[in-house]
C-alpha cells in the first residue's frame, strides 16, 4: 500500500527486474500468475484470519478458561494491531524494500500462528492473536504494493485487483466456514494450525519470485504522521472493540474514543502540512477517489458485520451447530466466488460506476430482507438473503476498485491503489465492533425489560441488521450523487 507524495510518485519504485515485471499486454506469463497467487495467498489468509475464530469462540472459551466477556478479545487483539500499523508498515515498506517486510510479516504470521494453535492459557492465546495481527499490517501494504509493482497499469492490473478485492472479500466468508467446520471435527486448534501450515507454504514459495521494489529516493519518514494515525486507529478500534462488550458508560471507553478522533484530526492536520505526507489530502479530493473508497470501506464494513451477525443468530437462537453453521456460509461463498467472475463482464456491460452503486443497492435490500429471521425458524431466509447479498457485495468490491484507481496517470495509480487496501482493511477491522456495540446495547436493554436471553440477542441482531442495511443504502445514495458527472482531473 506504500503510499506517497503525488509529486514525488514519478520516482517512486525502483523498477524490478524484467523477469518480475508482467508484460503489458493482456495475457499473463506463468510467472507472473505465479507471483499474483502467492501475493493474493498471502492476502486470502489474512482475511480468513479476520473470522476463522468467531464460530469457534464457545470452544476456546471452554478450553482455555476464558468469560464470555473475554471472548472478544481473541478476536480484537487480532484486528488492533493489524488495522492500527497499516499505514505505518506501508511507508516502512518504501524506506527499507517492500519484498524484505512482506517476507518479515509472513514469519511473523506464521510463527504467531504456531504460538496461538499452542496456546496454554488465555495469555499466550491473545498475544499470539497480537502478532498475527502485526504481521497482517506488514503483509497487507506490501502485498498490495508488490502487486501494482508486478501487473502494468490496464487490464492485467485490473484483473489482479479484481481477484485480490474478490479473495479478500471470500476470505471472510470462507473463514467461517473453515472456522465451524475444522471446531467440530478437529478441535478450535485446527483453525489457527491451518493458518501456520498455510502462512509457512506460502513462506516457503515467495522468495524465489518476489522481486526487491522500494522507492528510489528514499523518503524521510513521517513521524508525526505515523504516530497519530497509528495511536488514532488504535484507540478508535479498542474504544469501540470494548464498548461492544461492555457498552458505551465505561471511563476508558470514552477516554480512548475521544482520544481516537483528536488523533486522527491531528493526522489531518499533520498531512495537510507535511513535505512526504503518509496520505496525500489532495488525492483524496479527486471525486473518484474519494467515493471510491467510501463506498469500499463501507461494503467490507457492513458485510463482514452481516456475516458476524448471522453467526450469533444460527448459533446463539436457532442453537445450530459450528458445523451446520459453517456449512450454510459456505454456499454463500459459492456465491460470492461466481459473483466475483461475473463482475468484470457486469462492469464491462454497464460501467464501473453504476455496477458499483447496483452492488451496494443490491447489497443494502438483502441486509434488510434479513429483519425477517425469526426465534423458531430463519435458516433458509439468512442462507437465500445473504448469498444474494454476497453477489451485490463482490459487484461493488470489484466496482469499487476500479473506480477509485481510474482516470489516474500513472505515477499516481501506486498511491490509489494503497488507498483501496487501506479502505479494506479498516472496514473489516471497525464494522464488526462499531455495529456489535450497537446490538449489545439494544440486548441489555431488552434483557434489563423482561426479555429472555434468546428475545433480546433476536432483538439486538435485527437493530444491527437494519443499521447496516440503512448505512449501505445511504452510501449507494451518497456515491450516486458524488459521482454524478464525469470527474476528469477531479
Amino acid at each position: 500500500m506504500a503510499i506517497e507524495s503525488p509529486s514525488r510518485t514519478s520516482a517512486a519504485q525502483t523498477a524490478p527486474p524484467a523477469a518480475a515485471s508482467a508484460p503489458a499486454g493482456s495475457r499473463m506469463s506463468t510467472r507472473s500468475k505465479l507471483i499474483l497467487m502467492v501475493l493474493c495467498a498471502a492476502q486470502f489468509i489474512v482475511a480468513l484470519d479476520f473470522s476463522i475464530l468467531n464460530v469457534a469462540l464457545p470452544a476456546l472459551g471452554d478450553d482455555l478458561g476464558m468469560g464470555q466477556a473475554d471472548l472478544q478479545w481473541a478476536v480484537t487483539a487480532f484486528a488492533l494491531p493489524s488495522g492500527g500499523f497499516l499505514l505505518f508498515f506501508g511507508r516502512l515498506a518504501d524506506l527499507y524494500g517492500r519484498r524484505r517486510l512482506f517476507l518479515s510479516g509472513l514469519a511473523l504470521f506464521t510463527a504467531a500462528s504456531v504460538l496461538a494453535t499452542l496456546a496454554w492459557d488465555p495469555a499466550s492465546l491473545l498475544a499470539g492473536r497480537a502478532l498475527q495481527g502485526l504481521g497482517a499490517a506488514m503483509i497487507v501494504p506490501t502485498g498490495m504494493s508488490l502487486l501494482t509493482t508486478t501487473f502494468t497499469e490496464g487490464p492485467q492490473r485490473e484483473r489482479a485487483l479484481g481477484i485480490s478485492g474478490t479473495l479478500m472479500s471470500l476470505g471472510f466468508t470462507i473463514g467461517m466456514v473453515l472456522g465451524g467446520v475444522m471446531t467440530d471435527s478437529l478441535g478450535w486448534r485446527s483453525t489457527m494450525g491451518l493458518l501456520a501450515v498455510a502462512g509457512g507454504g506460502i513462506l516457503l514459495a515467495a522468495p524465489g519470485l518476489l522481486m526487491e521494489s522500494r522507492r528510489a529516493d528514499r523518503p524521510r519518514l513521517d513521524v508525526p504522521g505515523a504516530v497519530t494515525v497509528t495511536g488514532g486507529l488504535l484507540a478508535l478500534i479498542y474504544a469501540l472493540s470494548t464498548a461492544a462488550q461492555q457498552g458505551f458508560g465505561r471511563t476508558d471507553v470514552v477516554v480512548t474514543l475521544v482520544a481516537g478522533v483528536v488523533l486522527l484530526v491531528a493526522f489531518a492536520v499533520v498531512e495537510s502540512r507535511a513535505a512526504e505526507p503518509l496520505v496525500s489530502l489532495p488525492m483524496l479530493r479527486r471525486r473518484t477517489v474519494a467515493w471510491g473508497n467510501l463506498a469500499g470501506m463501507m461494503t467490507f464494513g457492513m458485510m463482514s458485520t452481516v456475516i458476524f451477525l448471522l453467526t450469533l443468530y444460527l448459533q446463539e437462537v436457532l442453537e445450530l451447530s459450528a458445523g451446520l453453521t459453517g456449512l450454510i456460509f459456505g454456499v454463500q461463498g459459492v456465491f460470492a466466488a461466481l459473483a466475483g467472475m461475473t463482475a468484470p463482464k457486469v462492469i464491462a456491460r454497464f460501467g464501473a460506476r453504476r455496477t458499483l452503486i447496483g452492488g451496494l443497492l443490491v447489497q443494502a435490500v438483502f441486509t434488510a430482507a434479513l429483519l425477517g429471521v425469526g426465534a423458531d425458524s430463519g435458516a433458509w431466509l439468512a442462507l437465500v438473503a445473504a448469498s444474494l447479498g454476497c453477489v451485490g457485495h463482490l459487484w461493488a468490491v470489484v466496482a469499487y476498485g476500479v473506480t477509485a484507481t481510474s482516470g489516474l496517470p500513472d505515477g499516481e495509480q501506486g498511491l490509489a491503489t494503497g488507498l483501496v487496501t487501506s479502505s479494506q482493511q479498516v472496514g473489516m477491522t471497525v464494522g464488526i465492533p462499531l455495529l456489535s456495540a450497537v446490538v449489545s446495547a439494544r440486548v441489555a436493554a431488552l434483557e434489563d425489560g423482561g426479555s429472555s436471553f434468546a428475545e433480546a440477542t433476536l432483538g439486538g441482531i435485527r437493530l444491527g441488521l437494519g443499521v447496516d442495511a440503512a448505512v449501505v443504502a445511504v452510501v449507494a445514495g451518497l456515491v450516486t450523487v458524488g459521482l454524478r458527472r464525469p470527474a476528469a482531473g477531479r
